[in-house]
């Protein structure tokens, strides 16, 4: 379960989609929409490390 207390690194290490609070984070972190960070976790998972480097990379091409 999500520990709502803890929002500190260990807890940003995954991204959970269920959660507004996480959704709004990434999304403002990256720069993307809800719809691309959705797109990007289903692509690679849930590890906030290989969501950025996913991103990251496509912006790149983009």
């Amino acid at each position: 379960m999500d520990d709502k207390n803890n929002t500190g690194y260990q807890d940003r290490s995954r991204i959970n989609m269920n959660e507004d609070y996480e959704v709004q984070y990434w999304t403002g972190k990256l720069g993307i929409t809800k719809e691309e960070l959705a797109q990007a976790v289903e692509l690679v998972g849930t590890s906030a490390a290989a969501v950025e480097e996913y991103v990251n990379s496509y912006h790149r091409k983009a």
